[in-house]
């Protein structure tokens, strides 16, 4: 069984998503972890942004403070 590399109340943003090219990415709380699909884990997530959740896999996340941290290095 794969362990979740994200957390409950952990700030996440979507990698490859296409709003980020209009402006900064948008910036989700993990609500709760999910089990696998298709043998990826799964996520549930929210912007404080909007009223609804979703659900995206792991390969489609990336740490917040991580992806800040890299894009003001550039």
């Amino acid at each position: 069984m794969a362990l979740h590399r994200f957390s409950v109340g952990q700030q996440v943003r979507m990698t490859g998503w296409s709003r980020q090219s209009t402006g900064p990415a948008e910036t989700f709380r993990v609500v709760a972890t999910l089990p696998e699909r298709n043998n990826l884990l799964q996520y549930r997530i929210r912007s404080d942004n909007e009223r609804h959740e979703r659900v995206t896999t792991e390969d489609n996340l990336e740490n917040a403070d991580t992806a800040s941290f890299w894009k003001s290095a550039r």
